[in-house]
């Protein structure tokens, strides 16, 4: 699509434009577009898309052996359907020892056994078109498992064709003769990221798990291997790739020891600057690649990226800058994980997203399945449902795509183990009790009271358990209750998709040295116009927008959402009060 008609203008830079400035340029836009011969409808699916991301194993349980899998998935398509979901994401569910839950990969081709089969998966991919929702699946790149026949053959002897296919390196001696690792870098997990074989003489690098060996991308036979092995996916429909840890594919070649930062982390050692093992330039190269490769299909197969990146500047790059060559959809972190509900960090995160990455579509996340559930992160304890419809209102008004996960629209919060007895994920039991692990924000998906299992399984005993909450946070109990933080979701994304302003508009950020209250409006290329106020403080706050200096076309509004009913009748932007933790939304000039 020409990058002329596709929104770029910042927020600081729009909001002082006068009613007919933007209009102007609004009009100039159009004529470029219609003199290209395009249309919104040359969008790619994935603009303004809401993505789901779905871990298998605590979706649905189709089976009864107490761990989720594709079936239950196909099972529960109706319900993303109805939820308005455009793209599932799903967690790997490829061959694994299971060492971590599946990003430690045997075999990229094919499906575990745990979660069904390649027929199952081909029965996914077909209802879920039949429903227009299409699948991403996740794609490990950095690493493969231990048990992967790749690094198996790798680790025979030095002599093997697929030695150098993995990072293995000579070590040091010390004075007593012992091994030592060739620097000072870390695992993730904890502790060294360096595995001493005896029988090699030699150590291999992994920056996670030590059962999960690097691949070394300097070696063009490990990008071939692994571009062959996406290509089986894109050839079986699949829309695209979440590519996990991405800025972890290249490490420093001269093995230099990492800067050493004050303090100790979670596992005690000591912190480092990771400057020498992430986000390398080298990575950008095998993205423009990669790129290039997945561009040769049909249906704007997309890459997306998990960049937790310390910048904008830094994820501009991950989209290829003014180039657009690199990632369509790298994940902004700084949105979403600040975890501080604060007007004036937000307004500054979205107004560097606006202005800062050449016009890019954005990608905002607020959940994953590695951090706990942004109910804990943001709520305070008192008013933690309507903090987390501000949460929902914030993702799915502003400009981008908007990454959801799995329980997120039902408030599921994050249940952490209180025994180091009771955790499953490895850096739990590492890291106890500093670090807990990440097993709370992974648990069973709540469907209904039906059971003890919350509906996700007719096992008593699910491979984790069901937070005791699951009798009032679930899908069939909030979707029978008007003001329930699923049918809030529900009608936000029905928003996105009949509000054209929310689909393609500008964003532009209004009352800007307001500290209490972050408001905004998204006009449209024809004029109309929503806008959007949140109130993140605990007591009332009354403001006036300025919307015509916005470029809207009237100050009259009709309210489309709101958190509190007194907020419906609402006709004027101006002496408008918000109670504490509102969110309102509302069309401009009806």
């Amino acid at each position: 699509m020409n990058r002329l008609c596709k929104s770029s203008m910042g927020a600081s830079a729009t909001a002082v434009l006068g009613f007919l400035s933007m209009m102007a340029l609004l009009g100039l836009q159009t004529a470029a577009c219609a003199a290209a011969g395009e249309s919104a409808t040359a969008a790619p699916w994935w603009q303004n898309a809401v993505i789901y991301e779905i871990y298998p194993r605590s979706f649905q349980d189709s089976d009864g052996d107490g761990v989720g899998d594709l079936n239950g998935i196909t099972q529960r398509l109706d319900y993303l359907r109805d939820l308005g979901v455009d793209a599932i994401w799903i967690t790997p569910m490829y061959p694994s020892p299971q060492v971590d839950f599946g990003y430690d990969i045997a075999d990229y081709e094919n499906v575990d056994s745990t979660y069904g089969s390649l027929a199952d998966f081909d029965r996914l991919v077909a209802a879920a078109k039949q429903r227009h929702i299409r699948v991403v699946l996740d794609m490990v790149l950095n690493h493969t498992s231990d048990k992967h026949p790749w690094f198996i053959e790798s680790s025979r002897s030095k002599a093997s064709p697929k030695h150098d296919w993995y990072v293995w390196r000579d070590g040091k001696t010390d004075a007593d003769g012992k091994r030592l690792p060739p620097n000072n870098w870390q695992s993730v997990f904890g502790h060294s990221a360096w595995q001493y074989d005896a029988k090699l003489d030699q150590f291999y690098y992994h920056k996670f798990y030590l059962q999960q060996p690097d691949l070394n991308w300097r070696n063009p036979s490990v990008e071939r291997a692994m571009f062959g092995a996406m290509r089986f996916w894109l050839n079986r429909g699949v829309a695209g790739f979440r590519l996990d840890a991405i800025p972890t594919l290249f490490e420093d070649p001269d093995l230099r020891d990492e800067r050493e930062l004050p303090g100790t982390n979670a596992f005690g050692d000591p912190n480092l600057a990771e400057e020498r093992t992430s986000n390398l330039p080298e990575v950008h190269e095998v993205i423009r690649r990669l790129r290039n490769m997945t561009d040769r299909y049909a249906g704007d197969r997309v890459l997306i990226g998990e960049t937790y990146l310390p910048n904008i500047r830094d994820l501009d790059r991950w989209y290829g800058g003014a180039k657009h060559d690199e990632l369509q959809l790298p994940m902004d972190m700084n949105v979403g994980f600040g975890n501080k509900l604060d007007a004036r960090t937000f307004r500054a995160r979205i107004d560097e997203v606006e202005t800062q990455i050449h016009g890019s579509e954005p990608l905002l996340v607020f959940d994953n399945h590695d951090n706990p559930r942004s109910w804990d992160r943001y709520g305070d304890g008192v008013n933690d449902a309507l903090i987390a419809k501000q949460i929902a209102a914030l993702l799915l008004t502003t400009r981008g795509t908007a990454l959801l996960y799995y329980g997120e629209e039902l408030g599921m919060r994050t249940s952490t183990p209180q025994r180091r007895e009771d955790v499953l994920d490895p850096i739990g039991v590492t890291g106890w009790p500093k670090e807990k692990g990440r097993d709370g924000e992974r648990t069973p998906m709540q469907w209904d009271a039906s059971n003890a299992q919350a509906g996700f399984s007719s096992n008593a005993h699910t491979w984790l358990p069901v937070p005791a909450n699951y009798t009032s946070i679930n899908v069939q109990t909030e979707s029978a209750d008007p003001d329930s933080l699923l049918n809030w979701h529900r009608r936000l994304i029905a928003l996105r998709r009949t509000e054209a302003a929310l689909r393609s508009g500008n964003l532009l950020v209004l009352d800007q040295n307001n500290a209490a209250v972050f408001s905004y409006v998204r006009v449209g290329a024809d004029g109309q116009a929503v806008v959007v106020a949140l109130n993140m403080s605990a007591q009332p706050q009354t403001i006036s927008l300025d919307l015509a200096a916005a470029g809207a076309r009237a100050a009259t509004v009709k309210t489309l959402l709101a958190s509190d009913d007194r907020l419906l009748a609402v006709r004027s932007s101006t002496a408008l009060t918000l109670p504490p933790f509102a969110s309102w939304m509302a069309a401009v000039g009806r």
